[in-house]
């Protein structure tokens, strides 16, 4: 198994993820400077040095992702909750104040700089090899527009290292029976705990009280679901925007909510096809899994250049015309989700505005000319990738906003610049999953700590929840 392949038209390739020798290897292929920069000598064996400062950060990250924001006290409260409020702020402020003196003044700088600073002078500062820069770098892209010259792009290069499986850092998993089965599984224990949850019904708007109170949603079909606590995992504008009385929300507010930045960059293609692919780099014919097919494949990222121009495409209205992807095959793991010698591939392409200037996502040649120059941009790299093709589904930013509800097709439900995140995320003032609206509170991606599957953002909201429960109804 490996974690990153990318094939170059060249007839050479990048394989990471197998192990650190291996990788040390993999990258001085491309350049020793770069491999003794990634990694550092200890004994026999190398540590990643890149890594390890990205781990250094991210174990300093944990503390705020897993907590809910000190935002401040809204509405009326006793003396005494003001006080227990402001004690319980301070608390996490401390923490956080012994946790970045932790780090020493060297690794204050050195965050700061990672934070503020675009993808490119990051991994610049690392690394010579435009192969080894072009692939890290997709991290900092994906599901966005920005690009990787933005300040603050270094960021969301760290946002997506941050989880973990097992115990590690920087590796991402497959589920067993595809994403749906995490779905499932939540389904299953909130059954077993008594909840009832009623699919394929739409909520047409949250009912508010004329004392501004949440009680419950009202159905599409008349139905009224009455509930002491409403909770939204809807995008902060699908939630105030179109399912919530204006009347009971501030300008200034609403205001903010309507000109966040949901814009997204991602069609995601979903294909099946009758074998593997073979890239022509790795000078194999073999029908069996190779470490190559487990990795993500980054096809288009063979240099910085390349995801510049790619960028520079959309922001001129246009599709890109060499599309940078992120390629997966989950069946190469999972047999569960493809027949015998069949397989299923995911495709992150970047990047698709949202309104083309030169045409229309509704126009099925349209669509199917950008799927076909992504097909056609695998094919180079592994001949014989569009004749294997058995179908495919396409979602466009616009079908993503239509089937999923993603506003602007934003799978983070809003960007996730350093001007949406912690206290300002949705928007300044309303971070810490409440809203004005009693009882009606955010708990999904557009809320703290941001997008990525990892359960953050409704743990946080559930404490709030538990929180505020406990004091009104104990």
């Amino acid at each position: 198994m490996a974690s990153s392949f990318t094939p170059t038209l060249d007839g050479r390739y990048l394989l990471l993820g197998q192990s650190d020798e291996q990788d040390y290897l993999q990258i001085s292929k491309f350049s020793k400077k770069d491999a003794d920069a990634y990694f550092r000598k200890v004994c026999s064996s190398h540590v990643s040095r890149y890594e390890a400062q990205l781990q250094k950060f991210c174990n300093f990250m944990d503390f705020v992702l897993d907590s809910p924001t000190p935002e401040a006290l809204h509405g009326s409260a006793s003396t005494f909750d003001r006080l227990k409020y402001k004690l319980e702020n301070s608390k996490f402020w401390a923490q956080l104040l012994r946790r970045t003196l932790s780090l020493g003044q060297k690794g204050i700088v050195d965050l700061m700089e990672l934070l503020l600073s675009p993808t490119s002078k990051v991994l610049d500062k690392w690394f010579e090899s435009n192969l080894l820069k072009a692939t890290l770098a997709g991290d900092a892209i994906i599901g966005s527009m920005m690009n990787i010259n933005t300040p603050g792009s270094g960021y969301v290069l760290l946002h997506h290292v941050v989880g973990e499986t097992d115990g590690d850092r920087n590796i991402w998993s497959h589920v067993e029976g595809g994403m749906g089965a995490v779905s499932l599984a939540i389904s299953k224990a909130a059954k077993e705990a008594g909840v009832l949850i009623e699919t394929n019904t739409e909520v047409l708007k949250v009912m508010v009280e004329d004392s501004g109170r949440a009680n419950g949603v009202l159905l599409a079909d008349g139905t009224k679901v009455h509930s002491s606590i409403v909770l939204s995992n809807a995008t902060p504008y699908k939630t105030f925007m179109e399912l919530v009385p204006h009347d009971f929300l501030p300008v200034e507010f609403l205001h903010a909510i309507k000109y966040s930045d949901y814009s997204s960059g991602t069609t995601k293609i979903n294909i099946a096809v009758d074998k593997l692919p073979q890239f022509h780099c790795c000078k194999l014919n073999n029908k069996e899994v190779g470490p190559q097919h487990t990795a993500t494949i980054h096809i288009g990222c063979e240099s910085m250049e390349e995801i510049r121009s790619a960028c520079q495409d959309a922001c001129n209205g246009l599709p890109s015309r060499r599309p940078v992807m992120e390629m997966t095959l989950p069946s190469s793991l999972d047999t569960t989700i493809s027949p015998p010698g069949k397989h299923v591939i995911s495709l992150f392409t970047q990047y698709t505005p949202y309104k083309p200037s030169n045409g229309s996502w509704d126009n099925a040649e349209y669509r199917e000319s950008y799927a076909k120059r992504c097909f056609d941009l695998i094919d180079e790299h592994a001949p014989g990738f569009c004749s294997s093709i058995i179908g495919y589904d396409m979602l466009t930013p616009p079908d993503l906003e239509r089937e999923i509800g993603l506003t602007g097709g934003n799978i983070f439900h809003g960007a996730m610049g350093l001007d949406s995140l912690f206290l300002m995320r949705p928007v300044k003032g309303w971070s810490n999953h409440k809203t004005p609206i009693r009882d009606l509170y955010l708990c999904g991606s557009g809320t703290h700590p941001g997008g990525g599957v990892t359960g953050a953002p409704g743990r946080n909201a559930a404490r709030v929840i538990l929180n505020d429960f406990k004091k009104h109804y104990q």
